[in-house]
Order: C-alpha cells, then structure tokens, then sequence
C-alpha cells in the first residue's frame, strides 16, 4: 500500500503559499499549513489541511510546526519554504530593525526549518526542499535591495545545501516566480512609503515607482505558481530552478549571461522614472 505523503508549506494564509496548500490537498497529500493570520485558511481546513499558527521568525513555532507533523505523519516528504515579504524602500532610509526583519523571514526562517526537516528526510533517504525565491534572486530593482539579497542568499544556500544532502537521497530545489496576480506588490509598495519619509530625496523614485507599477497587472496567477510548485516538489530528476515563463526565463537569463546590459537598462530606467 503507497504511503501517503505529506507535505509542510509555510506562508500558507494567501497568495501563492495558499494555492499550493490546496493543490496538494486535492492530489492526496497530508498537508501542513503554516502561517501567523490562521482566520485566513478555513478553506483549507474545509478541505482536511493541517492548519497551525507558523512564525517563521521564532524558533519554538518552527520546531512546534514540524513535531506536529512528525507526530501525526511520522515523516515528511516535501518542504515548501514560501513565508516571506518585500521590505522595500531605498536603502539609505530603512532602518537597520527592518533590514533584520526581512532576513529574518525571508532567510533565517527558512534555514532553520530546513535544518529541522533534514534529519528526519536523511532517515527516510528521500525529501526535497523547495525554496521560493524570486527572479529578483538573480536580477534587481530600485528600492528592493534588501529583498533581493535575500533571494540571492536562500538561492546560494539552496545550491549548497543541495550538493551537502544529495547523497542521501535528499534533494534542494529553488522556485523562482515573477510578477503574479497578488497582494504581494502593493503591500511593497506601501511598505516603500512607510520607510521613505516625505522630505526625503529618495521620495520622488519611490513615488515615480508606485505610479510606475500601479497600474500594471501580471499574467500569472497563484494557481499557476502553485503547479510549478508541485512540479518542483515531485520531480523525479529536479532542476535547480524553476520558473514559470517564458518571459521569467528571458530577463533570468539576460541578468546572468549579460549583466552589463541589465545594468545600462536598469540604470537608464532609473533616470526616467527619478526625472
């Protein structure tokens, strides 16, 4: 009889982390969904998901989080870490406090859960982590420095870990979305806002950028993130990457392969929205 697998994913309440849980649910697996705002997942409850309160910033709710898990399951198959949030504004102007915050959602909390599943994938000889960065992992942005060293920082850590743990049948993978159909900009817009005061010099880019973005929708949806989730999660011969577009691909690869290039467009972007 086939072991039913389970599956933790954390930043569950909304959006990507959200579509994912449920996906999961309904192809059969045990899903554990973490996240701070549970009034947001009684869809998921409906649908048989382990909903529990999550902070990925405290060490007791992880280590809560995959005991629960463990206890009830005996095994985990699939760690999803998606928690995480864009601390945006320029750099000059955020506070060191927040500078901690967003590495410690966005990094911090998805070292430690990884490093509390490892044990328990290595004894199963099997297990794949997915890690959710971003294609701003590779390229970047005005006003998103800290977020974005922080998606270069888990795609690094992944890469690591993934050479570290392969021999024992465990396997570390990085998702990277684009731009989605989510709350997820403009709740970094208006974080940009907080963290920018309204003499500041760099207000007139961080207001040129809401304009800039505000009125721009993306393709995908979370549902559609959500599969490649899943195919990251159950790929017999993973990827180091995933991403969803053609589009996403293109601009990955012109980051990498031609920096210079990114640079002068990104530079020459910069000067028409600060005008």
């Amino acid at each position: 009889m086939e072991t039913t697998r389970t599956a933790l994913i954390t930043g569950a309440s909304a959006g990507m982390g959200l579509a994912a849980a449920e996906l999961f649910a309904r192809r059969g697996w045990h899903v554990y969904a973490g996240a701070r705002r549970v009034e947001r997942m009684t869809e998921l409850a409906a649908l048989g998901v382990r909903v529990l309160t999550l902070d990925v910033t405290n060490s007791e709710s992880n280590q809560a989080f995959v005991n629960t898990a463990l206890t009830e399951q005996g095994r985990i198959d699939v760690l999803i870490n998606n928690a995480g949030y864009g601390e945006y504004g320029p750099v000059e102007d955020i506070a060191m406090d927040r500078v901690r915050a967003q590495f410690a959602v966005n990094f911090f909390g998805a070292v430690e859960l990884t490093k509390l599943v490892l044990p328990t994938m290595r004894g199963q000889a099997s297990g794949r982590v997915v890690h959710i960065s971003s294609i701003g992992g590779d390229l970047y942005t005005p006003l998103g420095a800290f977020y974005h060293a922080t998606k270069a920082a888990l795609q690094q850590f992944s890469d690591t870990l993934d050479a570290e743990v392969r021999r024992f049948g465990v396997r570390s993978v990085v998702v990277q979305p684009g731009g989605t159909q989510s709350e997820w900009a403009q709740v970094a817009l208006a974080t940009a806002k907080r963290n920018t005061a309204l003499d500041s010099v760099y207000r007139p880019l961080v207001e040129a950028v809401d304009r800039l973005l505000s009125g721009r929708t993306a393709s995908a949806t979370s549902a559609d993130l959500a599969k490649v989730f899943y195919r990251a999660a159950v790929a017999e011969r993973p990827k180091r990457r995933y991403l969803n577009s053609v589009g996403d691909r293109l601009v990955v690869w012109t980051a990498r392969a031609l920096p210079n290039l990114y640079r002068s467009g990104m530079h020459q972007g910069i000067k028409r929205l600060a005008k």
